[in-house]
Formats: structure tokens, C-alpha cells, sequence
């Protein structure tokens, strides 16, 4: 058997966005899809680890941490550059508000993405996978 860990959340349906990001070509892993056009599908099955940080998980930041932790995984493998870590963030905090997060929460939240998070876009960190037995 083969896993990871670290993750919280698990989505039960697919959930779309349209993005800021134009990939040149289209980006299809097994449970997220961005097309040329700004559309990013995740899929159902999808597994995150919700917000992160000195945070509350609540309703208004589910899809906000979720469609950032998928624009993050892309960019750790490799799919996109790093030169979208920064339209990720600011995505994250439209999403956010449009959730109805407060903007001063909101704020918080994408400055400590901006200062912090850079770690979670690099290739280095890509999630470890384990063998059991």
C-alpha cells in the first residue's frame, strides 16, 4: 500500500473556478485539469489539508484553501511557475471575500501566504509517499 499524509479534507464533487492563469498548454493531473482558457476543475476525491496557519477552518475559507492548495500542488509539480504563486495568492483572497469572509481577516490571511507560504509552491516539497506494510 502506498499514502500520504497530511491532509484534512477530502472534496465530494468537482469544483471549478475561472482563473487569472492562461497556461500555455492544458494542465491535466488525476484530480486537477487547468485549460488555456483560466478554467481549473478539481476534482471529486480531491484531498487538502484546508486553511493553514493560525487559522480557523470555517465555511468561508473552504474553497478559498482549496483552490489555493491546487494552484500551490500544480506549481510544486512542476505545472505551472512560480510566477503564479503571486495571481494565487491574490485569488485566494477574492475567493475569501466573495465567501463572505470579513477583508480585514481576509487581508490577514493573504499576507501570511505572501510573507510564509512560498515553501508550500517549491518542487522540493512535494509530498512524501510512505509504504506499508
Amino acid at each position: 500500500m502506498k499514502y500520504r499524509k497530511g491532509y484534512k479534507y477530502q472534496l465530494a464533487e468537482n469544483e471549478t473556478f475561472i482563473l487569472p492563469i492562461e497556461p500555455i498548454d492544458d494542465i491535466k493531473t488525476e484530480f486537477i485539469e487547468l485549460s488555456k482558457n483560466g478554467v481549473l476543475v478539481i476534482r471529486g476525491g480531491y484531498a487538502w489539508d484546508g486553511p493553514s496557519g493560525p487559522t480557523l477552518d470555517t465555511k468561508n475559507s473552504m474553497r478559498g484553501s482549496l483552490v489555493h492548495d491546487a494552484l500551490y500542488q500544480l506549481m510544486r509539480q512542476g505545472h505551472l511557475g512560480d510566477n503564479c504563486r503571486e495571481i494565487a495568492d491574490d485569488f485566494l483572497y477574492d475567493v475569501l471575500v466573495a465567501d463572505g469572509m470579513n477583508k480585514l481577516r481576509a487581508w490577514f490571511w493573504w499576507r501570511g501566504v505572501r510573507r510564509a507560504a512560498g515553501f508550500a509552491a517549491d518542487p522540493k516539497n512535494i509530498k512524501k509517499v510512505y509504504v506499508a506494510p
